[in-house]
């Protein structure tokens, strides 16, 4: 679970101008940092079958947002896959 001072940290890092919180590049970039969190705690606790059925909600949830993204911009798709580190 991301803390608000990681939230915060994450939207200014990956916000596309003053205000923006919601943008679909932030919206990645959160579920990004919660799916690394979320996939260190399933390899100390592999039998934790609820937080992996999250875990795969979460990663379904952002591909969606990026197939959005993609279909929307393709130039803004690439520069976020980049800035992830996410592949294609």
């Amino acid at each position: 679970m991301l803390t608000p001072k990681e939230k915060q940290k994450i939207i200014g890092k990956y916000k596309t101008h003053e205000k923006d919180t919601g943008s679909s590049e932030v919206q990645a970039a959160i579920f990004t940092e919660q799916i690394e969190q979320l996939t260190k705690h399933l390899k100390k606790h592999p039998k934790d079958n609820h937080s992996r059925r999250g875990l795969l909600k979460m990663v379904m949830k952002r591909k969606r947002l990026l197939n959005y993204l993609k279909d929307e911009s393709e130039r803004r798709y690439n520069s976020a896959i980049k800035k992830l580190g996410l592949k294609k």
